[in-house]
């Protein structure tokens, strides 16, 4: 009489599926480890670098070229110009982005009828989202700095950073636009609504989480961006704070580019005490586009 277990085969094939899910799940944490570990000693140095560079008067002064002026009882030196140009900058690219990027998003998928022409668009639209950011900036200095005649000004360097994140934004709202329901278009319409009134009361309140996420996120992007606003002109060390659209500007990232270049070491701290700030900022804006997610999230 035999007595081999029939389902033998059958429990050693689950043990090894299991023992394969753990080995799957080690490697996605051992995954996640590496850029948790990575951004953790970067935070890590860049608050060992900046100890004590981080003032009151590195916040409010204009740039040094002389290092001592950076220390906690020199002179006073810091970052404030390219704070304020780094705000009016993303404040402008803000408004063009928006207004653009979102209105373009809404025509395409809620008027413009499915066509080759509308696929063609929409697939060139994705693919300029991955194009390097240094394309743009030529693409900036060509046209807004040389051709419209705008010259190295704010204005140029905003619409420079606005063909940056356009295409993100607006593949970000289509996809928000998209998970409205269609049932609650249909209903709106049932009750005698234009389409118009339809978008405006209906789609734009549903997706306004996702869209405001979008852009807010696009634009953390563009305010750490080097290249472009190198490539338009944007000052290295600028001493006042941009006080029209046409005027010279500078920005966070070029400062601290500037400052990281310099042979003196201490310069090195000072750069570290420019990053933090500007991590501070990031931060923030990220902040922002988290509250107004859960605000305005009809899940929550």
């Amino acid at each position: 009489m035999s007595t081999n277990n029939p389902f033998a085969d059958g429990t050693d094939d689950i043990e090894r599926k299991r023992q394969i899910g753990r080995v799957f799940v080690g490697i996605c944490f051992a995954s996640t480890l590496v850029g948790i570990v990575a951004l953790v000693a970067l935070l890590a140095d860049v608050i060992y670098e900046s100890w004590g560079w981080v003032t009151w008067e590195f916040l409010t002064y204009p740039p040094s070229q002389v290092v001592e002026n950076f220390l906690p009882d020199g002179r006073g030196a810091g970052i404030y110009p390219a704070i304020v140009g780094s705000i009016f900058l993303i404040a402008l690219t803000a408004v063009f982005t928006i207004f653009l990027g979102v209105g373009a998003a809404v025509y395409l998928e809620e008027y413009a009828a499915d066509s080759q022409l509308k696929s063609f668009i929409e697939a060139n639209i994705a693919n300029l989202a991955g194009v390097p950011s240094i394309v743009y900036g030529l693409l900036g200095l060509a046209i807004f700095v040389r051709g419209i005649q705008l010259g190295s000004s704010l204005i140029a360097g905003a619409l420079t950073l606005t063909l940056l994140i356009l295409p993100i934004v607006i593949v970000s709202t289509q996809e928000s636009l998209r998970s409205v329901p269609d049932s609650q278009r249909q209903a709106a319409y049932g009750v005698g609504a234009t389409q118009w009134q339809v978008i405006r009361d209906v789609v734009l309140p549903r997706a306004l989480p996702g869209i405001m996420t979008g852009t807010i996120l696009s634009l953390s992007r563009a305010i750490g961006e080097t290249a472009p606003i190198l490539m338009v002109g944007a000052a290295t060390s600028l001493f006042v704070s941009p006080d029209s659209l046409t005027a010279p500007f500078s920005a966070m990232p070029m400062m601290i580019f500037e400052w990281a270049t310099l042979p003196e070491p201490e310069f090195q701290h000072v750069a570290a005490a420019g990053i933090v700030v500007l991590l501070t900022i990031l931060l923030l804006m990220n902040a922002v586009a988290i509250l107004i997610r859960n605000k305005y999230d009809p899940r929550s």
